[in-house]
Parts: C-alpha cells; structure tokens; sequence
C-alpha cells in the first residue's frame, strides 16, 4: 500500500490522541470522541477506516473485536508538521521561526532557558 501519511487534519489529530494514550476498540473512541468533540458513531467509524486506509492506524482482532493502535508515532507526527509549517510560514529558516517568537515577545525565561540547553547539546552532538 503506497504510504499516504503527511501532516495530520485537526480531526486525525483527535483520533491520534486517543490512541497515542494506549489502544481502543471502535466504540471506546465513539465514546471518548463523543464526549471530547460531540462526534457520532458514524463520524469516528468514517475517520477510523480512512486512517486505516492511509496508514495512521491499524488493529488487531480480539475475539471478535477490533482494537485500534496508532501506527504513527507521535514524535513522527510532530516532526511532519513542524517541518511543513517551517516550510509553509518560514521558508524553511529556524532563525526566523525563533525571531517571530522572540519579536511577539512569547518566549519567558524558561523558554530561553530551554532554547539554550538544546543549542548546547546541538553543538556538542555536531562536533
């Protein structure tokens, strides 16, 4: 099957939440997606065959239930979306990602904090 996976839509990501917390049979996410985002059956089943489709998700039988597990993991997700809106919104730069934070004033102590640690690591990983 020709791998579909990109970045996710909003609703992928709802379903991959659920199921980055562990697996779920199908009426396990009708309920959390019910009460989460007011979804019917019919919505989760619909979202549940076309990941399946894509390749986001699969399942193993248990009996005679299906039980759902991400097969995407999410650190994979979220390196897919970074890398899209870094292209999309910031020409693939780093720099100017880390200046529209710093210029909207968004960044408190520990955020530079943080930034620091993992440019330090980044160099020495590099050498």
């Amino acid at each position: 099957m020709e791998d579909k996976r990109g970045t996710l839509s909003p609703s992928e990501w709802r379903v991959m939440e659920c199921l980055w917390t562990g697996p779920k049979t199908l009426m396990e996410l009708v309920r959390t997606l019910k009460d989460s985002a007011g979804w019917a059956k019919s919505t989760v089943t619909t979202m549940v065959r076309r990941m399946e489709e894509k390749g986001l998700i699969d399942y193993k039988t248990e009996g005679r239930t299906k039980v759902f597990r991400a097969a995407l993991a999410r650190k994979d997700a979220a390196a897919a979306e970074t890398d899209s809106l870094l292209e999309r919104a910031f020409q693939g730069s780093v720099g100017l990602l880390v200046s529209s934070l710093a210029d909207r004033n968004s960044l408190t102590r520990a955020d530079i904090d943080e930034l620091y640690a993992i440019l330090d690591k980044a160099e020495e990983e590099s050498k």
